[in-house]
């Protein structure tokens, strides 16, 4: 059974950083495709970045050049470090493939951005 656990959130101030982690257990880790989502309140689900098994990674705009998409292939573990942080980065993040899968849905951590 697949599980992704995400950890890492807490509540951080304006420009300040922060580094999520997932551990998935998912016996193809090697060769899928992962990815971070996010869910602020009163708004769906959005995409935030994917990293490819070979370490290729592309990124929404609203994030590009303050996160960064990492793995390790041997952990099973899928990183994001978040610099910059502004309010507008409040939300639940989540880990999934890409495309995500409905099954794979995990609890996320919330990240708070704010003074």
């Amino acid at each position: 059974q697949v599980q992704l656990v995400e950890s890492g959130g807490g509540l951080v101030q304006p420009g300040g950083s922060l580094r999520l982690s997932c551990a998935a257990s998912i016996s193809a880790f090697r060769i899928t495709v992962m990815g971070w989502y996010r869910q602020a309140p009163g708004k769906q689900r959005e995409f935030v970045a994917y990293i490819t098994p070979a370490g290729s990674s592309n990124y929404a705009d609203s994030v590009k050049g303050r996160f960064t998409i990492s793995r390790d292939n041997a952990k099973n573990t899928v990183d994001l470090r978040m610099n910059t942080l502004k309010p507008e980065d409040t939300a639940v993040y989540y880990c999934n493939t890409r495309p995500p899968s409905s099954n794979y849905w995990g609890q996320g951590t919330l990240v708070t951005v704010s003074s």
